[in-house]
């Protein structure tokens, strides 16, 4: 096989594409493609018509071999070729065609898309090691010819997700077919009213846009048929309209899990069934029944880009995180009903659902008693409509294959609804004397524009759904216009009692009515999903545990209307903060207020996921009081504790996150969110699921959480400290010394060569570097970041900067003239400038000078204190050469006195010093910033009259001295000496006492 695959790499080979195609032919019959299991023939030479012959051909793939595709005009031939075996084949037996271009190194994907080959994928067998698995790993997401593929997260990914050959060919036919097909009225009521729920659900940060909603569509027709794989249905002989319509699962009698949604358009449009059923084919190779987690969250993952995630605030909750939330909130499954009301993909709801279970079988509950009770026991309510989709699927994987196909299960239906749990604009009256009441603005007399239940029928939710859906089916079928059918047969079937039979046929009455106006298209989803929330938040109706992870969505990426409901509903429940602070203002904190309120029985618990600054931020203040004084319902939660996972690395969400438990208490029951807090600290593997993985990598100690006041007053060092002068682009002025030539260069000059880094922007990094002899004076050392270690400098840079004592030379004022060499290198630097800025605001003096910061540091003074803009650790010495300039990476402040310095230096170079920052900083993928926030803590002015500070002088000057004498490699790297260092200072005599005298005078 290595041999193979070495000669099919080898673009330099000398042979004939009949040696090559018979290499290919080899490598699928020898490759592990599981051919013969499906009856696959790679037949050579196949005839197509008109005395045309595809090179390979296997199942429904056409793979055209040349000798070499580097040539453009090869490669458009050659694409012109294979589109026509394609369009022909397909037409031939009436089922869409891959074709596959190769020249055994480079292979090619592609779908027909309209009158074009569109590519879809592509693969290069590198020609030093070659990777076998890799491209045998592609060409079986063409093929789809494996079986009984074990369905882990690395699987899924690899095999389905963003990355896979099964990806880029599915997503790029249904985006042919949505480009055809998006102006039909049913596609664009479809997509309308996605757009329409995901911005209500995720505020500006959505943008409504074609390629997202096609991603959602190929994820949701996904999710759908891996429901039915999960229960052991062949889904590769059914008819497409069956699978995205969930008839099977109507006639098991398990409902709620596939029905008529946004996404089944595909079912509408010429070719969408072919793509289904390809679907179907490639999805099929899975063993869904061997899954044992939330599979759909990793397809959703593996799916959507990363940055379209972070955008949308998409992170699903790991699922030992969920695990463990569930754990400690459910403590009697049997007895709870728990809610999630947002519930994503459904994490929470698959450990709930198993937790249920467990505790079913352990007391011998009968399985039909078990599964009834376990859909009255845990819901979902969701306004995404991708995640209630993938939320059901992941609810059917909780109760299992063995469960659901058992003879002894009744009828069940999958409690997870598409609604707006925060019910934003939802009415209140929506339940009247006892009835859901249902308004659609259609019929003349009194009332006959309602749809009104009885509230009792809600209390079966699987039986009052069917209701519901098969009164709008029957009101949909064709009829006389004008004319009712009876429904009794319905009424009957679903036992409906005699009492409610006058209002079913009203109901049925105002359907038809709706049918014969053409609004008929909303009626049975508002009713089924939307009613739900509201049925649940009545007293009698709510549940006993809430878990779940809401949404994180700042105040200042909600759309206009959205701020100004949040607003209002954050006011009424006191938890506004508003002015400096208000764009900081999350949802999930109002989320919680509002679902508390409105779904938790009095005493019931709640556990939470929350964004960390909940724990320790001013702006969360009012919400960690717990009382919520809404006029329209006031609640109060008494808060037991909470676990701050800001130390967890990598962090599993954009910022740090956090669990807070309590529960709803009675009147003057509030009870504010202690200070004390359970933190985990530990760094995670790749991959992790359960717990029981999870457990050994993560340590948990009490903490008391130190809460941050904006109104704090700054250290008065914070005014003295300066940023360093920004000199960009590095090309026109920093410098490498150069050797002078055997005639040397005279008195007083330097001969110098421009230097760039690998972090300069373009077209900077690829312009010519500038060279020449400048003025010695001129040649300036330059601190860098990188240049500065704890108490101790590496060796400055260099940069010619026209600076003469306190002032900036320049040619506009003839004070560069007198310095003909720095003239000369300055004409230069301008002339590149000048043809390569972005902008013609500055000049190039303006820019080196950009507000100031170089100017400020003229003339240079004899004793600075400077530190590191970046990293988690701060890195501080003493800077004694009033020659040297401070770059933009730094922060600098003149100090009177060697003393001050060094005291100064002590603090900030502490080991604990970020700890007692943290508390202060911008939370992000990790807390960051720590020089924007290190002048908040109480560092006090130096008085050399204070013991304490002139204590801390002398640490600092031990200190220093114990650094100066660490003999060090100065070519390293500056994280791994500044790490070596840290460890260096721990291990001094005066390291305890240095850090207890810190701690003790900043942790206030």
């Amino acid at each position: 096989m290595q041999a193979l695959l070495r000669r099919l790499a080898n673009r330099d080979r000398v042979q004939s594409e009949a040696t090559l195609q018979a290499d290919v032919r080899q490598l699928l019959l020898s490759g592990g493609l599981n051919l013969a299991e499906h009856d696959l023939e790679v037949d050579l030479e196949t005839q197509v018509g008109d005395r045309r012959r595809i090179d390979i051909e296997i199942g429904f793939t056409a793979i055209e071999i040349k000798k070499s595709l580097r040539s453009a005009a090869v490669l458009r031939d050659a694409e012109r070729q294979l589109h026509g075996y394609v369009t022909t084949r397909s037409g031939q037996v009436d089922q869409p065609y891959v074709g596959i271009l190769t020249d055994g190194a480079t292979w090619r994907a592609y779908r027909v898309q309209g009158a074009e080959l569109a590519l879809a994928s592509e693969h290069t067998l590198k020609a030093t090691r070659p990777d076998g698995t890799a491209l045998l790993l592609w060409l079986e997401g063409v093929l789809c010819t494996q079986r009984d593929i074990p369905p882990t997260p690395v699987e899924i990914a690899r095999r389905l997700g963003a990355t896979s050959t099964s990806y880029y060919l599915d997503r790029t036919e249904l985006a042919n077919l949505y480009s055809q097909n998006a102006n039909l009225p049913t596609v664009q009521l479809k997509r309308q009213l996605w757009a329409r729920l995901l911005r209500t659900a995720l505020g500006t940060q959505f943008e409504d846009n074609d390629a997202l909603f096609i991603e959602h569509t190929l994820l949701v027709n996904s999710a759908e048929i891996i429901a039915h794989l999960v229960l052991g249905i062949s889904v590769t002989d059914m008819q497409p309209a069956s699978i995205l319509r969930g008839q099977r699962f109507d006639q098991a009698q398990i409902y709620g899990v596939v029905e008529q949604d946004f996404f089944d358009w595909v079912l509408e449009v010429p070719g969408g069934a072919d793509l289904v059923r390809t679907l179907a084919r490639r999805l099929s190779r899975f063993a869904w029944g061997e899954v044992e987690h939330d599979v759909l969250k990793v397809l959703y993952e593996s799916v959507i880009e990363t940055e379209t995630r972070k955008r949308l605030g998409e992170y699903y909750t790991p699922d030992w995180l969920a695990e463990q939330v569930v754990t400690e909130t459910v403590r009697q499954p049997l007895a709870s009903r728990v809610l999630d009301p947002a519930c994503g993909s459904g994490t929470f709801l698959f450990h709930a659902a198993r937790r249920y279970l467990e505790a079913a079988d352990a007391a011998s509950i009968p399985l039909k008693q078990a599964l009834e009770g376990l859909t009255r026991h845990v819901v979902g309510i969701d306004l995404h409509p991708v995640a209630v989709a993938l939320a059901r699927v992941t609810y059917v994987l909780a109760i299992g294959r063995d469960r659901l196909v058992s003879e002894e299960r009744g009828a069940i239906g999958i409690p997870v609804y598409l609604g707006d749990s925060v019910q934003w604009t939802q009415r209140q009256d929506l339940f009247d004397q006892e009835q859901l009441v249902i308004r659609t603005g259609t019929g003349n007399q009194l009332f006959e524009n309602e749809l009104r239940f009885p509230d009792h029928l809600l209390e079966d939710a699987g039986r009052f759904d069917r209701l519901v859906t098969e009164l709008a089916d029957l009101a949909a079928r064709p009829r006389q216009r004008g004319t009712t059918p009876s429904i009794n047969a319905l009424a009957n079937r679903l036992a409906i009692g005699p009492e409610d039979r006058p209002g079913l046929d009203h109901n049925f009455r105002v359907l038809c009515e709706l049918v014969d106006e053409g609004r008929n298209h909303i009626w049975s989803y508002y009713v089924r999903n939307l009613a739900r929330p509201m049925w649940m938040s009545r007293p009698e109706n709510r549940a006993d545990v809430m878990v779940g992870n809401p949404p994180w969505l700042s105040y200042r990426h909600m759309p206009a209307d959205m701020q100004q409901n949040f607003r209002e509903l954050a006011t009424n429940l006191g938890i506004w903060q508003g002015q400096e602070v208000a764009s900081h203002q999350d949802l999930s904190g109002l989320f919680i207020a509002r679902t508390v309120q409105q779904y938790l029985a009095s005493g019931g618990s709640f556990g939470f996921v929350m964004p960390n600054a909940v724990l320790d931020r001013a702006y969360w203040r009012n919400f960690r009081t717990g009382k919520y004084l809404d006029p329209f319902g006031p609640v109060e939660v008494d808060f037991a504790t909470s676990w701050d996972l800001r130390r967890i690395r990598p962090h599993f969400f954009p910022r740090g996150a956090a669990v807070l438990f309590g529960k709803r208490a009675s009147s003057r029951g509030a009870k504010e969110l202690p200070r004390e807090t359970i933190r985990f600290i530990g760094k995670l593997p790749r991959g992790t699921q359960s717990w029981q993985t999870v457990r050994q990598h993560l340590s948990k100690a009490e903490a008391r959480l130190s809460l941050v006041d904006e109104t704090l007053i700054d250290s008065p060092y914070k005014t003295r400290f300066e940023n360093g002068a920004t000199i960009y682009p590095r090309i026109l002025f920093f410098v490498d010394i150069q050797q002078a030539g055997p005639l040397g260069l005279g008195r007083g000059r330097t001969s110098v060569r421009s230097t760039t880094s690998s972090n300069e922007n373009s077209p900077w990094k690829e312009l010519p570097r500038l060279e020449g002899v400048v003025e010695t004076e001129f040649v300036r050392p330059v601190l860098l970041g990188e240049s500065i270690l704890a108490y101790r400098s590496l060796p400055p840079r260099h940069a010619v900067l026209p600076i003469e004592g306190s002032k900036l030379l320049s040619a506009e004022t003839s004070t560069i003239e007198p310095y003909p060499r720095l003239t000369e290198w300055w004409s230069q630097a301008e002339e590149v400038w000048a043809s390569n800025r972005s902008t013609d605001r500055l000049s190039l003096l303006d820019r080196l000078n950009f507000r100031n910061e170089l100017i400020k540091q003229l003339p240079g003074t004899p004793l600075r204190v400077v530190y590191s803009k970046s990293g988690m650790h701060v890195a501080a010495c003493l800077v004694d050469s009033p020659n040297v300039i401070i770059e933009n990476t730094l922060y600098w402040a003149t100090v009177t006195t060697r003393e001050e310095g060094w005291y100064l230096c002590a603090i900030l170079n502490t080991p604990t010093l970020t700890d007692l920052v943290r508390p202060l900083m911008s939370y992000g993928k990790d807390e960051r910033h720590i020089d924007k926030h290190l002048w908040k803590l109480p560092i006090p002015l130096y008085d050399a009259a204070n013991p304490t500070h002139r204590r801390l002088a002398e640490l600092g000057a031990a200190s220093a001295e114990r650094v100066a004498n660490l003999d060090i490699d100065m070519s390293a790297n500056f994280v791994t000496l500044r790490r070596r260092i840290r460890e260096h200072l721990a291990a001094s005599p005066h390291a305890d006492e240095l850090e207890e005298i810190v701690v003790g005078m900043l942790d206030q």
